[in-house]
């Protein structure tokens, strides 16, 4: 099975991708080819927690109506992991056709879409994620009336910084003229790029760390971790229709959400320096939030809002 202990260095990234899996945040992934962004996203389910009965119910019902269900499996008990080409159609996304089939997005409910090569997807796909990830919950419409699929799902996008794949390379140099990489990241819309919780740059890896003999931490350790923040957020929002700290409603945020007084300074100085948007305030404070349970700790304390911070700074660096 795909683990954790595969993947060498990376401890940024993988800190980053276990605060997703812990709260269900949708991630970003910025790197040169070859860093193992992919290596990475296809080991998520590996830390997920397991899925609950209803969990397994309603996906293997997704699945049955989508004609999907594998022979001779009668619930499905894995989590979803998707992961289209970038050549796929909106209508593949989201789904429909003349029997208004689910689509991509719907059949990674309770589960992961990994998107790689984002930026390459078609603008109307990409923006067709916009309201799934909003409302979790994919609405198809057709002259014949509507159908309304599941979409819980965890977004997971990888691009690189450039066309060429080198900007802020160490050692390779960046071919692109500034007007391709303009264009590059004008395919990345503001309000879609909002709805990504972390942006986290791969970097490459040491030669020490690759030549290391020694395993890193499995998959098994960091599952751990996750399972304790998500029992943590279902006592949280037992008897509410909230599953985790990323889907929490504006006003679960504030009830849920109580900072310490040096991490509201410390909110309202970035708030105010940054002209961060409402949207960016809230996701901030529900990924300070997974921080804080991971960290097992009832208040959000100044340490989890820096860090929930850092995870929002690149939007900074590539879309300005």
């Amino acid at each position: 099975d795909l683990d954790f202990a595969d993947v060498r260095g990376q401890e940024q990234v993988k800190r980053a991708i276990e605060i997703a899996a812990a709260g269900s945040h949708n991630i970003l992934m910025i790197g040169p080819p070859g860093t193992g962004k992919s290596m990475i996203a296809k080991r998520i389910g590996s830390i997920l927690p397991d899925m609950t009965k209803e969990e397994k119910i309603e996906t293997t019902k997704i699945y049955s109506v989508a004609g999907k269900l594998p022979e001779n499996v009668k619930l499905i008990s894995k989590r979803p992991f998707r992961s289209p080409h970038h050549t796929i159609s909106a209508q593949g996304l989201t789904g429909g056709g003349t029997k208004m089939t689910p689509g991509e997005i719907s059949l990674a409910h309770n589960g992961v879409l990994f998107m790689d090569e984002f930026p390459e997807f078609d603008r109307r796909t990409k923006e067709s994620l916009r309201q799934p990830l909003e409302d979790s919950t994919v609405t198809i419409s057709r002259a014949g009336g509507s159908v309304t699929y599941p979409a819980n799902l965890m977004v997971v996008a990888a691009m690189n910084p450039c066309p060429c794949g080198y900007l802020g390379h160490p050692t390779r140099p960046c071919k692109c003229t500034d007007a391709a990489k303009r264009r590059y990241k004008d395919k990345i819309s503001g309000p879609l790029l909002d709805r990504m919780d972390i942006h986290i740059e791969v970097q490459n890896v040491e030669y020490e760390t690759i030549s290391a003999k020694d395993k890193a931490e499995s998959s098994k350790e960091i599952k751990k971790r996750v399972n304790k923040a998500r029992e943590i957020q279902r006592k949280r929002f037992e008897g509410t229709d909230i599953s985790c700290n990323a889907k929490m409603t504006p006003s679960a945020t504030q009830k849920y959400c109580i900072m310490t007084d040096e991490a509201d300074a410390l909110m309202k100085t970035s708030f105010e320096k940054l002209g961060m948007s409402g949207r960016a305030y809230d996701k901030i404070l529900r990924l300070a939030r997974t921080i804080a349970d991971l960290a097992d700790s009832e208040l959000i304390e100044f340490e989890h809002i820096a860090e929930a911070l850092q995870y929002r700074a690149l939007d900074r660096k590539y879309w300005e």
